[in-house]
């Protein structure tokens, strides 16, 4: 008896897990997919990661470029086989490496925070210049502590990004992840039981879509008007 309540609870938990992670993990992917899917056909992925970020619009492209800093990274999506080509290299050296307006969207998915506020503000300067139709951040709203991951020194958090500071620039921003305080590092609940704020997280998601000032993280995009 004691086994089989055992595995009804863990199987309960699993579905739950499923119910739960999938709203959670998809708010700013799909946010991603309608930004790129229909309007753009070349990417520059900067900070790629694996790509799996990506895994939807690849089938839509007809060149996508990815580079990464972190060699592991750059062997995994070239693994997944997403990309037309990834590059191992440093962010800071796109301008020197792609002409301006040659990519319809220029992306740094989770890329900003990671990087000093000078070296982040000279790539989203550099981004503008390369994008043809438009530059797409997703980033943490305001600085969330991160400290090394798995070995990573890169997944360090090195400044913050408000919402205010993005709408300056020109983009539009959109609210992630459910209200700002709920989540924290790598994006985990900051109490307990985990399931249950992960489950608040997720359920209250649509409400700060349009309040990204009390957003956990922000989905920003910037149109650009590039000469024919």
């Amino acid at each position: 008896m004691i086994l089989k309540t055992q595995k009804i609870r863990a199987i309960t938990a699993h579905y739950f897990d499923l119910f739960v992670n999938s709203p959670f993990q998809r708010q700013h992917i799909n946010l991603l997919e309608q930004e790129i899917i229909g309007s753009c056909e070349t990417l520059l992925d900067i900070g790629c990661g694996d790509g799996a970020h990506i895994m939807g619009c690849a089938p839509h492209l007809k060149k996508s470029i990815g580079i990464d800093i972190f060699p592991p990274a750059i062997a995994r999506a070239r693994e997944r086989g997403l990309y037309s080509q990834t590059i191992l290299m440093n962010a800071d050296k796109i301008s020197g490496c792609f002409e301006e307006h040659s990519f319809d969207c220029v992306l740094a998915f989770d890329l900003l925070e990671h990087l000093k506020k000078s070296d982040g503000l000279s790539l989203l300067s550099a981004m503008e210049k390369i994008a043809s139709k438009k530059v797409i951040v997703f980033t943490p709203n305001g600085f969330l502590p991160q400290s090394t991951i798995n070995g990573n020194v890169h997944q360090i958090h090195r400044s913050g990004w408000t919402t205010s500071e993005m709408q300056t620039r020109g983009y539009r921003v959109c609210g992630v992840h459910g209200i700002k305080g709920i989540l924290g590092e790598e994006s985990l609940p900051r109490w307990r039981p985990t399931r249950l704020w992960k489950l608040v997280t997720v359920l209250i998601q649509p409400f700060f879509l349009n309040i990204p000032r009390l957003a956990f993280q922000i989905f920003c995009v910037k149109t650009i008007m590039a000469p024919r």
